[in-house]
């Protein structure tokens, strides 16, 4: 049952990213040279795909210093920002290896669990409880829905080091899905 509701989670992955693509590039957006072993489909899927998203949450999450009206949703927000900074830190080298541009290909693109720039908007009309509440709303939704996107990459991966960094970021989102916080003000 777990392989197939992984399977089927990878299926539903390539099938959104296929629906995803950007008309064909012009020749400033192609690729750089790949330095490792060239990536499969799903490998890079998953890699153009974790970027953007940690990217959109780093975002959010930069917004809590300002916004948030609890001392300890602030501290949870400016230690998972550094640890989702980590983490591209990671993903950024792995595109490169594969041959794939450091660029979003899924901008603009409504994807389960990424925060998008409506979001962002609406983050930054909200202030105390009312943007704690917000933010550890999208932000575990970015984390459930990273956990599943990394656990069907390391069941289906080709690459030794995609495999290494999506077992990584499945153990590293179930310790922060634990340590969300329940913001003051929140409904009980």
């Amino acid at each position: 049952m777990k392989a197939a509701r992984s399977a089927a989670a990878l299926t539903l992955l390539l099938l959104l990213l296929a629906g995803c693509g950007s008309p064909a590039a012009g020749p400033e957006s192609a690729p750089p040279p790949a330095t490792g072993a060239p990536a499969d489909p799903t490998d890079a899927a998953w890699a153009q795909l974790m970027t953007p998203m940690n990217e959109s949450a780093v975002a959010l999450l930069s917004l809590a210093a300002d916004r948030s009206g609890d001392t300890a949703v602030r501290r949870w927000a400016a230690g998972l920002r550094t640890s989702q900074n980590g983490e591209l830190a990671r993903l950024r080298p792995l595109l490169a290896r594969m041959g794939l541009p450091d660029t979003n290909v899924h901008e603009g693109h409504h994807m389960p669990g990424m925060v998008t720039a409506d979001d962002l908007a609406r983050a930054r009309t909200l202030k105390g409880a009312a943007f704690d509440r917000f933010l550890v709303d999208r932000i575990g939704g970015h984390l459930r829905q990273t956990a599943q996107v990394s656990r069907s990459e390391t069941g289906a991966s080709t690459r030794p080091d995609a495999k290494r960094l999506a077992a990584a970021l499945v153990s590293a989102r179930r310790a922060e899905i634990a340590r969300l916080p329940a913001p003051s003000g929140a409904p009980g």
